[in-house]
């Protein structure tokens, strides 16, 4: 894959300004966490849904109903998995995200049968993956960000708020991405997989390498100015994680825009594409390290 400089500024370009608004989402407060996550759920929603009609056309006939009743269904899922500090007027978005969730369950399958001439199981099916792979990868990020980590080291105890582990995990995919894309212009030669044929053996293993030792390494310094070597043991494997379970998430949605023929999920940035195409690595690597968190860190 030859190194294209044009290609590399306007990835840079965009890439740095799509890093400000997710820094500012991510650092601000809780709550600019949320609206955050919330712009991205809907947004992989609606490419996703477009992705899917184009894949299988009979998704195109389900109702109003059916396709933004399962979106704010999704968002109650993430809505479940805040905790107490999301309040409003008294009520916590938790409670809000199972009331409202429940009355969606029941109301949905009402609306599909009054209002569905054909009723298709796999509409369903599509749709309920859609909740698995990204309503449920933001719930857990939502839950990631909530958590505080109490790490006792040298006579030393550390509080570890669930912002930084969200900070990693995205920092994580932005080296492996990007070291990747270098690393493979300059000696990649075997390809990685016929989904993605610019993506290289040499690219991958090069961009998880870096990720892993820029993170391992550098990121302890935010709590304890110098370099822990148990700060390494812990922060590495998520890096690692975030690296390879993203590259994976990168190929699952690579070939769901094959399968639909089409080359970006939207136009959200130049040279980047649209919310999937931004967020497919993420999607596929939070579920990972959260599992990861919870039982080795917790």
């Amino acid at each position: 894959m030859a190194f294209n400089i044009q290609t590399f500024k306007t990835r840079s370009l965009t890439a740095i300004i799509f890093a400000s608004v997710m820094l500012v989402g991510l650092l601000w407060n809780h709550w600019s966490f949320f609206i955050l996550f919330s712009i991205i759920h809907f947004g992989c929603w609606i490419e996703y849904q477009k992705l899917v009609a184009l894949i299988d056309p009979g998704y195109k006939e389900i109702t109003p109903f059916h396709k933004y009743g399962v979106m704010i269904a999704g968002w109650c899922l993430m809505l479940w998995f805040s905790n107490d500090a999301y309040t409003i007027f008294g009520m916590r978005l938790h409670e809000i995200g199972w009331w409202l969730g429940l009355i969606i369950a029941f109301i949905l399958p009402i609306t599909e049968l009054l209002f569905t001439k054909n009723i298709q199981l796999k509409n369903i099916g599509h749709s309920i993956f859609g909740l698995i792979y990204i309503s449920l990868s933001w719930g857990l990020m939502m839950d990631l960000y909530s958590i505080f980590l109490d790490i006792h080291l040298h006579d030393t105890m550390y509080v570890i708020a669930g912002k930084y582990l969200s900070l990693v995990i995205i920092i994580s995919i932005w080296i492996n991405d990007t070291m990747a894309y270098i690393v493979g212009s300059f000696i990649g030669k075997t390809p990685l997989s016929k989904i993605s044929p610019k993506k290289t053996w040499e690219g991958t293993i090069g961009g998880i390498i870096l990720s892993v030792t820029v993170v391992g390494f550098l990121f302890p310094f935010v709590f304890t100015k110098s370099f822990d070597s148990n700060f390494f043991i812990l922060f590495a494997p998520i890096a690692a994680i975030a690296a390879i379970f993203g590259t994976l998430g990168d190929l699952l949605e690579s070939k769901l825009k094959r399968l639909a023929g089409v080359k970006d999920s939207g136009s959200l940035m130049p040279g980047h594409g649209g919310f999937l195409d931004r967020f497919d690595s993420l999607l596929l690597a939070v579920p990972f390290v959260w599992l990861y968190v919870q039982l080795f860190m917790r």
